[in-house]
């Protein structure tokens, strides 16, 4: 099943040089919005993204604020779940309400912490409400609660998974992130080189073995968004 995950999320990703290839390879598939993106440089695809109606999210428990500027940089979490073997679409919407509520219940939070999840079978839901909608705009973006004293800086991008001892992201997982990360640094302007890790700015062990990868993943966001 992992391997069937991948290689569909493979075929869009090398697609995404050429946006029309893209969009006959995966009908979800979308061109990222022209306006957002930087002069001279290709456009990502925007990946399939499963927005909170469509995983059936709880209403947020308060206000969900937006800033009305873009975001400077990418931080990179991992949710310390349990290292499924289960690859579905309904595995991902199963943790999703897993991470929002432990976030709403355990942590007194209005919503999701992070703004998007990654499942460990590549797929992308929506975390914090409004998050997709405010990407796929381009110029403002939702306050997150992930990353202490860089909320308002950066999206968070949460991966499924708990990755200490050794444990590694299914390539599904890894490819889907990739795509993610290059279609948030389109909208919002972002340098791939401004792809971070939790830890860098806290006493954390997250993202665990992602942050050993991150210039595996700046090198590669970079390729893909020319």
């Amino acid at each position: 099943m992992e391997r069937e995950f991948s290689l569909r999320r493979r075929m869009l990703f090398t697609a995404a040089a050429g946006v029309g290839a893209a969009a006959a390879l995966s009908g979800t598939a979308r061109a990222a919005n022209p306006s957002a993106t930087p002069s001279g440089s290709s456009s990502a695809v925007e990946p399939d993204i499963d927005g909170t109606g469509a995983w059936g999210a709880r209403a947020p428990g308060g206000t969900i604020s937006v800033l009305n500027y873009r975001p400077s940089m990418i931080i990179v979490h991992h949710t310390v779940s349990e290292n499924t073997t289960d690859y579905s679409r309904a595995q991902a919407h199963a943790h999703s309400h897993w991470v929002q509520d432990l976030h709403m219940d355990g942590n007194g939070w209005v919503d999701t912490g992070y703004n998007f999840l990654v499942s460990r079978g590549g797929w992308i839901t929506e975390g914090r409400h409004r998050s997709l909608e405010t990407l796929q705009g381009g110029t403002s973006f939702v306050l997150g609660a992930h990353t202490s004293g860089q909320n308002g800086a950066g999206v968070g991008i949460a991966n499924e998974g708990a990755y200490h001892d050794g444990a590694t992201p299914p390539a599904a997982q890894w490819e889907v992130l990739v795509q993610l990360c290059a279609y948030v640094a389109t909208q919002y302007r972002i340098p791939a080189t401004e792809i971070y890790g939790h830890m860098d700015f806290g006493s954390t062990l997250c993202p665990g073995i992602f942050h050993e990868m991150l210039p595996q993943l700046r090198s590669e966001v970079a390729d893909a968004i020319g």
